[in-house]
């Protein structure tokens, strides 16, 4: 009897770990608050796979390639586009997404460029692509009086060549680094013009000698520990340096800057894998993050912009009134976004790219 009262309660015990809900999640590096994953569990019961990447190129791999595993990603918006147009998404079902409520209208409006009615994704956080930099560093070799509003600091060579000792680096992301390039030359930064993208690749390739690295993670904790003093990156990356450096106490102080000349802006997606194995965790955990408080735990984090209008008063003051977070009218005046292009500038811009990295 008592051989069968354990065997009852040992297949109990697998029938109920069986059934266990599965979601697993592919996001960004350092993208999220320390907590959320685990309070998600606690609320639903479902145990949660979080696996990081550091680039879109990354993600869309293993997106085009099918059969990834992953429930929930979260594609930049103008990867998103294409990415939706070549049946990789599935549609939301937004009867179980009623914290859709709290989106701000004009964010969501503006994303819908890249995803009409907002059909197959929701915005997670959006940001600028502008300059990181130790102020102390960069005084000592500009001058005090050297303002770090531009991109001067980093495509001019003369002055690249100043900072290239105590460390410059460029994020790995060619969708990012020509445009800006092109920005800076006074070209559209979507353009496709060969002889313009070709002057973007020179100006880079010019600069190169004084590029420490291209890595899309690695300058966070080089910034805050103050082994680079300059690096071209995402808003709320910078600002996690900033933190970390401050609670360090290591003397380092970083800056970020979005350039004067104009900068990308752009959103992050959450978006459902057309053959995610559990769509409705996904919804589950997108209603969930679309918590008021939620979202703003996660931007108190990471210091990334929300897109929740619910959520702004319960973020930190500092943050909603920081114009590298939320920027100013003036600032948002000169944003671009990025257009979705055909493979054959994708393969351009690759080619250009390579040859930039490499310096051959």
């Amino acid at each position: 009897m008592k051989f069968l009262t354990l065997t009852a309660s040992a297949l109990a015990m697998s029938t109920t770990l069986a059934s266990a809900e599965e979601l697993r999640i592919y996001n960004w590096s350092d993208y999220i608050a320390e907590d959320t994953i685990e309070k998600f569990e606690a609320a639903t019961g479902i145990n949660v796979t979080y696996d990081v990447y550091d680039s879109n190129e990354v993600l869309e791999a293993k997106m085009l390639a099918g059969a990834a595993g992953y429930d929930l990603v979260v594609p930049t918006s103008d990867f998103l586009q294409r990415q939706i147009e070549a049946g990789v998404y599935q549609k939301l079902d937004k009867s179980k997404l009623p914290n859709l409520k709290n989106m701000d209208v004009a964010l969501m409006k503006g994303a819908e460029a890249y995803d009409a009615d907002n059909a197959h994704s929701v915005i997670y956080m959006w940001g600028t692509t502008g300059i990181g930099y130790n102020v102390g560093k960069v005084a000592e070799r500009l001058g005090a009086d050297y303002s770090g509003d531009s991109w001067d600091m980093v495509f001019n060579p003369e002055t690249a060549a100043k900072l290239a000792d105590c460390g410059i680096s460029m994020l790995d992301a060619p969708t990012e680094m020509i445009p800006a390039a092109l920005n800076f030359l006074g070209h559209d930064p979507n353009s496709e013009d060969r002889g313009e993208l070709q002057e973007a690749a020179d100006l880079l390739t010019s600069i190169r000698p004084h590029i420490r690295y291209f890595h899309s993670s690695q300058y966070i904790n080089d910034l805050a520990n103050g082994d680079t003093c300059v690096a071209v990156g995402w808003s709320g990356d910078v600002f996690q340096a900033r933190d970390r450096a401050a609670e360090a106490d290591n003397g380092v102080e970083v800056a970020y800057v979005i350039p004067k000349e104009g900068a990308l802006q752009w959103f992050d997606m959450l978006a459902i894998p057309v053959d995610a194995p559990n769509p409705d965790a996904a919804h589950k955990f997108i209603d969930f993050v679309m918590d008021a408080q939620i979202t703003a735990d996660i931007t108190n984090y990471v210091w990334y912009a929300s897109a929740n209008a619910a959520a702004l008063p319960l973020i930190d003051p500092e943050i909603t009134a920081d114009p590298g977070i939320f920027p100013t009218d003036a600032a948002k005046a000169n944003l671009w976004g990025s257009d979705v292009h055909d493979p054959k500038y994708d393969r351009t811009i690759t080619r250009h790219w390579t040859t930039v990295t490499t310096g051959q």
